[in-house]
């Protein structure tokens, strides 16, 4: 048996999700949906939106945060995990393609768990700060511009309480930040990020093989 993380071929990766996948047709409607957009790659694995839900269930997550929302899988997928009392700060700048979003969390009755912030990230994590909400949000999820990575960890780490859990989407980036004669600003952005987490005292951190890669970053 090889030591390594397994080589999922269109077989086995079929395999996979017919054996574990459970999507409800809400989600499944939504990802059909975004197939038909020009950016439909931005939209994320259904394996990862199910791992996503498994974990806000596991964690008891009343308090989230989404740093990127594109066309709503992730955070209809956070929301309809969430107790009914829980919350879900999204951040995207797009409002045309968020209107996907709002479609398919109105239809998932979820829409009322859900505050969207329109505009550019940084400046809405700013914000939460200054209202001084940090340290009180249980799970975040980071799936936005690359070059921004830094940028925005920084500010979810402090908004994140002690033992709260912030996934990042896209470590891997397809293999790219594994070598050097590429570098092109996303995969470079990627590279140092990765290289920056590794050696963060203040988190622990797990980086895993799923979709286009993902690091659980765990506050201590």
């Amino acid at each position: 048996m090889s030591r390594q993380s397994i080589q999922l071929n269109e077989q086995v990766y079929n395999y996979l999700l017919s054996v574990s996948l459970r999507e409800p047709q809400i989600l499944k409607e939504c990802r059909d949906d975004t197939a038909n957009h020009p950016m439909a790659r931005m939209q994320i694995a259904p394996e990862q939106g199910q791992f996503i839900s498994f974990l806000i269930k596991l964690l008891n997550v009343k308090k989230a945060l989404e740093v990127g929302v594109f066309t709503g899988y992730s955070s209809l997928a956070i929301a309809m995990s969430l107790p009914k009392d829980g919350h879900l700060d999204a951040c995207d700048n797009d409002a045309e393609v968020t209107r996907v979003a709002q479609k398919y969390w109105n239809k998932a009755k979820v829409s009322k768990k859900i505050s969207l912030h329109i505009g550019f990230a940084i400046e809405t994590l700013d914000k939460l700060l200054k209202e001084n909400q940090d340290n009180t949000y249980d799970f975040a999820f980071i799936d936005a511009h690359k070059p921004e990575y830094i940028d925005y960890y920084e500010r979810v780490l402090r908004l994140i309480r002690p033992g709260g859990l912030i996934m990042v989407d896209n470590v891997l980036w397809s293999g790219s930040p594994a070598d050097k004669n590429i570098q092109d600003e996303d995969t470079v952005a990627i590279r140092n990020f990765n290289e920056q987490i590794k050696n963060d005292d203040r988190v622990m951190i797990s980086m895993l093989p799923v979709a286009d890669g993902i690091t659980l970053i765990l506050k201590n």
